[in-house]
């Protein structure tokens, strides 16, 4: 069983800066593919970045695009992401996924076999 530990979120202004976490409880991280996704109250689940198995593969929501750089270490098992010039917009909570199929970074949510429970992100105006 996998488990996906996110942390890092909180209360910050528009402009500012943050950084997510994830830790995975995996013998092997890097055969994962790990996304983001966040989820805005009433709306659906968006793809936010995603990374392949050894880091050299990204890809992001064309929202997030130039603000939102997503990371991995594989020998601590976590994957980051670092998210600057907060927008109000960018308000959600956020979580992680793991793909254990995927080589590359994939966009589509439904590619993911783990998640986690989700790290709260607020961006005032």
């Amino acid at each position: 069983q996998v488990q996906l530990v996110e942390s890092g979120g909180g209360l910050v202004q528009a402009g500012g800066s943050l950084r997510l976490s994830c830790a995975a409880s995996v013998r092997v991280f890097s055969r994962y593919a790990m996304g983001w996704f966040r989820q805005a109250p009433g709306k659906g689940r968006d793809f936010v970045a995603a990374i392949s198995r050894s880091g050299e593969g990204t890809d992001y929501g064309n929202s997030v695009k130039g603000r939102f750089t997503i990371s991995r270490d594989n020998a601590k098992n976590t994957v980051y992401l670092q998210m600057n010039s907060l927008k109000p917009e960018d308000t959600a909570v956020y979580y992680c996924a793991a793909d254990v199929r995927g080589l590359g970074a994939e966009k589509n949510p439904t590619e993911y076999d783990y998640w986690g429970q989700g790290t709260q992100v607020t961006v005032s105006s």
